[in-house]
């Protein structure tokens, strides 16, 4: 008879094998059983009638068994509550089940195994020891999704906006169906040209399309197209390669457009780009892959643009210093802010938001406007438009003592929009000197007459010294009866 030789679990007639083929299955065996057991948790699989074929050591150590006597069991005999018979019968996999085993709660899973669809075996797994180990997991997911919410929240207070659709402040028809419009913008991908004059606020409208949009959380880069020498542009837009200029850092430098990645970048004052310079950023803008100055890697960039300018991109294209294909190529969505001077009722509305926002950041109290000063704010032009209004109410707080803004307390420019601010009519003609001083003159007599008479108030309303005023009253004739 020939020799059987014992493996771990298994025997074999090795008279009908090859050594070297009989040594290869034996370490194949043995690297399967040393996978098994080094599985964490207990598994244990039957064939299709319930018997076992193998267990691994965790799960006998747990049953308090020796896993290799179980082999030939059937699966009931072993294991208390199973159901790995069961699924071999039905062929339907249970997965996360719960199975009382050894005065433990625990949850399991059987699934079948298939062989030319004839049911062979079953494979079942402990997953947890103790269904508490689901609640601990639980709990550590918890955990995870509150501080991945907090880091969110971190990343966007530092790579997104300042300004939001909430910054978008005004009740005329204008700004609110282009509040509207900006608002769809900010569901698409499509380009944006925003235009309007300087301080109308372009930049608000553009950090608000990319908060409202799905990019919010990747960064927004502006460049002011105005701001950067044109040598330096082409370096700034789309970066330098290591030593590829006398000066260049040694690592190299990315561009805006390779720091915009999945965001968006915001091209203020894009009428001021240099002409040569328009066609390579078209060419971005088509294809969003670049080489840096003196590289030969192809970057790309996957980035939403939007771009800003108070220039007549229209007027630019017949006097050819605009390329007519890259305006085309921006002015897919455009947007016009209208200046503040076309839609007085926003005037304060604009103002009760910034007072806020300036009382916030200075720790101020409440504030409010007479309705003087209400008068004197809505009568004005506001030819610095939204900018011009932040600055004169910033202005005016900082030299308020008082929770009440009244019409002296504002800057003393703004006065003169009003009709009655002005006793003495302008001359139409004459020299500078007789035209500045009858500015003088009047500014002079306004602020006396805000100050109540008072010299030294209307002084400092003036700026100017209380001696100073007192000349400038004698060679202007002016004379006030006045106790101080």
């Amino acid at each position: 008879m020939h020799q059987m030789q014992r493996g771990p679990e298994f025997e074999i007639d090795s008279g009908l094998l090859d050594e070297k083929v009989l040594k290869k299955l034996y370490d194949q065996l043995h690297m399967y059983e040393l996978i098994m057991d080094s599985i964490y948790n207990g598994v244990m699989v039957t064939d299709s009638q319930g018997y076992i074929i193998c267990m691994n050591a965790p799960y006998g150590q747990f049953l308090g068994i020796d896993h290799r006597q179980q082999i030939g069991k059937h699966c009931t005999e072993v294991v208390e509550g199973t159901r790995m018979h069961i699924v071999a019968k039905t062929g339907q996999a249970e997965i996360n089940r719960s199975q009382h085993i050894r005065g433990q709660n625990m949850v399991v899973q059987r699934i079948p195994i298939r062989k030319e669809n004839q049911m062979v075996a079953v494979f079942g797994q402990v997953m947890f020891k103790d269904v508490r180990d689901v609640g601990k997991l639980a709990n550590e997911l918890s955990v995870l999704e509150s501080k991945v919410r907090m880091y969110e929240q971190e990343l966007m207070s530092l790579r997104s906006t300042r300004y939001t659709f909430a910054s978008i402040v005004g009740e005329s028809q204008a700004m609110v169906d282009l509040k509207q419009e900006a608002m769809l913008a900010a569901g698409k991908e499509s380009p944006v040209l925003i235009s309007g004059e300087s301080g109308t606020g372009k930049e608000v409208f553009a950090q608000a399309i990319h908060q409202g949009s799905s990019r919010n959380l990747h960064p927004f880069v502006r460049i002011n197209c105005a701001a950067i020498p044109k040598d330096l542009m082409e370096s700034e837009l789309f970066g330098y390669a290591k030593g590829a200029f006398t000066g260049a850092l040694a690592q190299g430098k990315a561009g805006k457009f390779e720091l915009a990645h999945q965001g968006t970048i915001f091209l203020d004052e894009i009428g001021e780009l240099p002409l040569d310079m328009q066609p390579k950023l078209l060419r971005v803008l088509e294809e969003k892959e670049w080489e840096r100055i003196g590289g030969t890697k192809v970057i790309k960039s996957d980035f939403r643009v939007i771009a800003a300018t108070n220039r007549n991109l229209e007027d630019m294209l017949r006097e050819r210093i605009f390329r007519k294909d890259l305006f085309y190529r921006l002015n897919v969505v455009p947007m016009h802010i209208p200046p503040l001077r076309e839609r007085p009722e926003d005037v304060l509305p604009l103002t009760e938001h910034l007072l806020e926002q300036l009382q916030q950041e200075a720790g101020w109290q409440r504030v409010y406007l007479s309705s003087e000063a209400e008068n004197i704010l809505t009568s004005y032009p506001w030819p610095g438009n939204v900018r011009e209004l932040a600055n004169a109410l910033e202005r005016t707080l900082a030299g308020l003592n008082r929770n009440v803004i009244r019409a002296q307390n504002l800057p003393l420019y703004l006065h003169r929009s009003l009709p009655e601010a002005c006793p003495e009519k302008k001359s139409e003609g004459g020299r500078l000197r007789d035209i500045v001083a009858q500015a003088e003159k009047e500014a002079i007599i306004f602020a006396l007459r805000e100050a109540g008479q008072n010299k030294a108030m209307a002084a400092r309303k003036l700026g100017i010294h209380r001696t100073l005023l007192y000349k400038k009253m004698t060679r202007y004739g002016i004379r006030v009866e006045v106790a101080e």
